[in-house]
């Protein structure tokens, strides 16, 4: 099948990627030059795993093409999706400004009957809107459908290869006939479209995060109770994952979401509730309890070290939002760094993949370490942020030899911690109690 994809960001490059991969012939739209020249070379903006040798094999294969030219690439295509940004405006709305202008460059260009998909992140009612404008300048046959995704940074081509669902929504048999045929060759076992009208595949994509994201709230808020009473938040934790009506998923306490998802449908979703005048207590309780999250983290080190850190030096393991991915965007690191910055404490960090995103947040106020033992040199204080694999079995004697003080606030409970303290380490994390220990 002949299909473009418009806007090469994280969601359209996985997209376009992996719908070449099951053999389609697909053109990748930009209107980065540099960018678009890098990915004809096989040089990724963003990682994720697998995807860098997926654009390889298939730009080589010939299905798979990077391009300015919207309007060739809308004619050559019967399915264009738009997967352009949709930002959070000031009051907490998608901007939508991309869509639009994408819409009106679709229906200038458009030469018979395409599928329009948003694939975007898009409030209820953008497919209407969509329709419209392109309507202005094109009076012939045409769909507009909601395909939203639902892919996991640091797993996201595995997500688009072997979905758990996928969700069309369209109002059109025609449209919904070409999207079921542009997604069969990823069921090979069983069909598993969840078909509904467009307004409610809309509504779909920010409903199912906003419920994961206060699913991470709901866990930081039992753990912050537990520490309070001298609960184990881990215990507590797999009492409730037994349950089979609530699964383990997104129930793990630490630092709170991050990412370009869930803060921003959160914000989205909050917003579309106060226009139509619904209620909206829980989804705004989750977005709450997530920004205190980083600040009770930040407020149990300054219990240890007091308010003043000048001369302190604070090692960081971990700054993107979650492992797997280069991606600092709302990651909890950057509040924390920044409240230990305006303190006078001294940065030292490492992260696998993200220093270059870093960088162009802090420049020279912090100092990135080119492995994870030399940011622990001469530190007062070891700070896991995010849980990269590597950080997760490292030779804490040698740990202990580096850093000037041996303590650790794991914010993401990964380490035994009863084990630390046993060897002579202070260590504090979220919402877990150690028997006989007086130190959390």
């Amino acid at each position: 099948m002949k299909i473009c994809v418009i806007g090469t960001g994280y969601v359209g490059l996985v997209a376009g990627t992996c719908l070449a991969d099951m053999g389609n012939d697909v053109i990748c739209v930009d209107n980065d030059l540099e960018k678009l020249e890098k990915l004809r070379n096989g040089i990724v903006p963003i990682y994720e795993p697998g995807l860098e040798e997926l654009i390889k094999a298939n730009v080589m294969e010939g299905r798979l093409q990077f391009s300015d030219d919207l309007a060739h690439a809308v004619q050559k295509s019967l399915v264009c999706f738009i997967a352009v940004g949709t930002p959070q405006s000031e009051d907490g709305s998608a901007d939508l400004q991309y869509v639009e202008q994408v819409a009106e460059s679709i229906g200038k260009a458009i030469n018979g009957y395409k599928v329009i998909v948003d694939k975007s992140t898009v409030p209820v009612g953008t497919a209407d809107k969509v329709s419209a404008i392109i309507k202005k300048h094109y009076t012939g046959e045409f769909d507009v459908v909601s395909n939203p995704e639902f892919l996991k940074q640091g797993a996201a081509v595995e997500d688009f290869l072997k979905p758990d669902r996928v969700v069309i929504g369209s109002n059109s048999p025609r449209a919904t006939a070409i999207m079921q045929e542009v997604y069969a060759p990823f069921f090979r076992t069983a069909s598993r479209f969840v078909i509904m009208d467009v307004r409610s595949a809309e509504m779909t994509k920010y409903a199912a995060n906003s419920f994961l994201a206060m699913k991470i709230s709901y866990a930081n808020e039992i753990a912050n109770i537990c520490e309070a009473v001298g609960a184990d938040a881990e215990m507590v934790r797999i009492g409730m994952c037994s349950d089979k009506r609530i699964g383990p998923q997104f129930l793990f306490p630490g630092l709170g979401y991050g990412g370009s998802c869930f803060p921003k449908d959160v914000k989205a979703l909050l917003k579309t509730a106060i226009d139509h005048n619904c209620g909206h207590r829980l989804i705004e309780a989750a977005d709450e309890v997530n920004k205190e999250q980083r600040v009770i983290f930040i407020t149990k080190i300054l219990q240890r070290f007091g308010a003043d850190l000048s001369g302190k030096t604070f090692a960081v393991w971990g700054l993107t939002f979650k492992p797997k991915t280069n991606d600092m965007r709302m990651s909890p690191a950057i509040t924390i760094i920044n409240a230990l910055l305006e303190l006078g404490a001294k940065v030292q960090a490492y992260d696998p993949k993200g220093f270059e995103q870093a960088k162009l947040i802090w420049g020279d106020k912090i100092i990135f370490a080119k492995g994870a033992y030399e940011a622990l040199n001469q530190a007062d204080c070891l700070l896991l942020l995010t849980e990269w694999n590597e950080f997760r079995r490292p030779d804490f004697d040698k740990v202990k030899d580096l850093m000037k003080n041996p303590v650790i606030y794991d914010g993401r409970n990964q380490y035994d911690g009863e084990r630390l303290i046993s060897r002579g380490f202070e260590y504090y994390c979220v919402g877990r109690r150690f028997e006989n220990l007086n130190i959390r």
